[in-house]
């Protein structure tokens, strides 16, 4: 990577943390000036306003989740398995909460509250993201039903909102009360799911 590649992908990368903590409307130019250390030209040389940079923040910031999902399914040969271990990257925000993207929260969750009617570019790639998200959960349970190892009458789509919805409440319920009790009660009533609905 050049130099100029290297500083680029600084600003999205510090711009990513700051706008999943402070959100893109409450982060303005001098906050983004103050996290990369540069000057408003500086940033401005590698995108052309705000908005192009939360766009490209966010794509950084999903992902990082995303790269964490593939971490950690990649070994995992049973469907069942691969959904688990999926479930269990959100312990991230348990054992891990000041990583640099997860530490406002989920930054899928926070893009999608804030830019619901305020930023239509935004929420068109948080409802891509999401839907990115929804077709790896039914995937893997085709999948899983077509090799024997979830049930044949499980619904994938139904499933994949069952989870996405129960964790992401979860996180901001835990994140609001300053409680992970929250989070670690979804994810075993998650697994208990899983083995009580999906496994044959």
């Amino acid at each position: 990577m050049s130099k100029g590649d290297d500083t680029k992908a600084m600003i999205i990368e510090k711009a990513a943390a700051l706008f999943n903590q402070q959100g893109y409307a409450g982060s303005s130019m001098s906050d983004i000036m103050r996290v990369t250390g540069l000057q408003k030209g500086g940033i401005y040389n590698h995108f052309h306003s705000k908005d192009d940079l939360s766009l490209q923040a966010f794509d950084y910031a999903v992902s990082q989740i995303q790269r964490q999902y593939r971490s950690a399914w990649a070994s995992k040969q049973n469907a069942i398995e691969r959904l688990q271990a999926i479930i269990d990257v959100f312990r991230i925000f348990i054992d891990n909460p000041q990583h640099p993207i997860m530490r406002g929260g989920c930054p899928l969750l926070n893009t999608a509250i804030e830019s619901d009617d305020a930023h239509p570019a935004l929420k068109a790639r948080a409802q891509q993201a999401m839907d990115s998200w929804r077709l790896l959960f039914r995937r893997i349970i085709e999948k899983g039903i077509k090799k024997g190892e979830i049930n044949p009458k499980v619904d994938g789509d139904e499933v994949a909102s069952i989870i996405i919805s129960i964790l992401e409440g979860s996180v901001m319920m835990s994140k609001l009360n300053g409680d992970s009790i929250h989070l670690e009660r979804a994810i075993k009533h998650l697994n208990d799911y899983i083995n009580s609905n999906l496994r044959i």
